[in-house]
């Protein structure tokens, strides 16, 4: 019985000394996370569980069981499961996703010009500025949410920690919510990883677009594996397309 009341006692998140401790408190999890999400703070290779959806996204998640969730997220745009993103197949992965020939080939541009040599597989940079889904791991920045980890897979505290620091008890976020994020979540000397985190969650913003201004924490968790642009892109071409070529 001792036992049992001690692994079900809240840990202390915060001290009243340190008013950031109280305005940001982290995912603490309850007995009743505990049963549906285990073991929180193991990063997950290829499901992106949270506490609203303990399985992830199960089809999704089976069908693209040997990628990590980093990959997975990458997948749509690999238009010929060749493992090697090409700057085309960005923009029309964004263009399918509703962002347009300005904001398409602004995104090429960003995220090529960024990331193509960290993934490149040898030391010398890709003429084509491609990107590599088998490295992808290497591109990731600093002042993000941590919810991906150095090997691209998904931490359910992470997400939760997110979400449960900037969402002011909502089932997702604000505009405002966002801009508080990203000033919270920077880190110092990083202005790399300051510049990828407002591109990301700006896209995601836009791809989202929600018409109550607030983006729900479980099309943020389906953006993070990727299974959210097939449904996007389909809904916009009135197709059942499964990718964006």
């Amino acid at each position: 019985m001792a036992d049992t009341q001690k692994q079900n006692l809240v840990v202390q998140t915060a001290i009243p000394e340190v008013r950031v401790t109280i305005e940001r408190p982290p995912f603490n999890p309850q007995p009743v996370h505990r049963k549906h999400l285990p073991n929180a703070g193991t990063a997950r290779a290829n499901r992106a569980p949270t506490t609203t959806a303990p399985e992830g996204t199960p089809e999704w998640a089976e069908k693209h069981a040997h990628q990590t969730v980093l990959q997975q997220h990458c997948d749509f745009f690999d238009t010929d499961n060749d493992g090697i993103i090409w700057p085309l197949d960005t923009y029309r992965g964004f263009y399918a996703l509703g962002f347009g020939f300005f904001l398409s080939l602004l995104a090429v541009l960003i995220i090529h010009a960024n990331f193509s040599y960290p993934t490149c597989p040898t030391i010398f940079p890709d003429p084509f500025f491609r990107l590599y889904v088998d490295n992808m791991h290497k591109a990731k920045h600093g002042s993000d949410t941590g919810t991906y980890d150095n090997e691209g897979r998904f931490v359910p505290q992470k997400f939760e920690d997110f979400f449960n620091k900037y969402s002011n008890g909502k089932d997702g976020l604000t505009i405002t919510d966002l801009w508080e994020a990203l000033k919270g979540q920077r880190v110092i000397m990083d202005p790399i990883g300051w510049g990828g985190a407002f591109f990301e969650w700006i896209a995601t913003y836009i791809l989202l677009w929600p018409e109550d201004g607030v983006m729900k924490r479980e099309d943020v968790r389906r953006v993070y594996d990727g299974s959210i642009f097939v449904d996007i892109a389909s809904k916009r071409a009135g197709t059942a397309k499964t990718k964006a070529a």
